[in-house]
């Protein structure tokens, strides 16, 4: 049987570090300071999608026939509270108040056309962690994620899978969220997947996107899944320089190597002061923004 325990977990957040630079993913996916903690950056565009998401996502706690009932302007003054100030990676009380506004306008834009809110959702099974399974027990590799949302079309008895989206560019073709998304849902759900959108909240755009099949799902996500593993084992036997900057790891020395990805938390590796410590976030990380 294989060991949850000992196996590699991947998420979209953690496999797109490393397709940016290895040397990110060793810095936030693994790395731990001298209190034991991992560490990570937040930023102003990150604040505002925490919560913003909070408040959506919270909806699928009620019958879909109060979910609208709820304040959510209020809800979102409840959620910003949480990442106002430095800890939100905010520099200035003008800066926050322009990503509060946004937030705010967001909220607004859903009060006013909520499409498939009010509809039946599905929550996929969890307990203390978020959804995960074994994407495959012989590498003991476990996916693990959060769907935003999971509309439930009653017509075919199929699932319509949403991503909130609260940054103002579109999404990039290639991107291994939605094949996440449909494998989390395959294998947590007994029902098909037969429609993916991304909702823009900010222009308050609803996009559709073509479905991968599963075979291409599957092989999207596993092919990085299994890069992880391998340079995850190859560290163990030779260290963490493994995990190694595609422009060369930074040396303090030096001040050479080093990309715009793994900089910032070699700032912080080093405390060459560029970076300030702002607290502990929820997962017990150590929280740090730009000074």
């Amino acid at each position: 049987m294989p060991d949850k325990y000992s196996a590699v977990w991947v998420s979209h957040s953690s496999m797109g570090d490393f397709l940016k630079c290895p040397r990110l993913y060793y810095l936030h996916n693994v790395y731990k300071n001298k209190n034991g903690r991992k560490i990570s950056i937040i930023s102003p565009h990150m604040s505002l999608g925490i919560a913003a998401h909070e408040v959506l996502e919270d909806l699928a706690n009620y019958p879909s026939h109060e979910r609208m009932d709820r304040d959510l302007r209020a809800r979102f003054e409840e959620a910003w509270l949480k990442v106002s100030g430095p800890i939100g990676g905010f520099s200035s009380l003008d800066e926050e108040e322009q990503f509060k506004m946004r937030g705010k306008e967001m909220i607004n834009n859903v009060i006013k056309n909520p499409r498939f809110l009010p509809n039946k959702c599905i929550k996929l099974k969890r307990e203390t962690m978020a959804p995960n399974f074994y994407l495959s027990e012989d590498h003991n590799i476990i996916l693990n994620g959060l769907v935003d949302w999971i509309e439930y079309l009653p017509d075919t008895d199929s699932l319509h899978i949403v991503d909130f989206k609260t940054g103002k560019h579109e999404e990039r073709d290639g991107s291994l969220q939605l094949p996440i998304y449909l494998l989390l849902c395959n294998a947590l759900q007994g029902r098909t997947v037969t429609k993916a959108s991304y909702w823009y909240l900010e222009s308050d755009k609803m996009v559709e996107v073509t479905l991968p099949n599963k075979d291409e799902a599957f092989n999207a996500v596993f092919d990085v899944a299994l890069q992880v593993k391998e340079m995850r084992v190859q560290a163990k036997r030779e260290g963490e320089q493994t995990f190694a900057c595609p422009k060369g790891t930074y040396n303090d020395d030096t001040k050479a190597g080093g990309c715009i990805h793994c900089m910032p938390y070699e700032h912080i590796i080093y405390d060459d002061g560029q970076m300030e410590h702002v607290g502990v976030g929820g997962f017990n990380q150590d929280l740090y923004k730009e000074k």
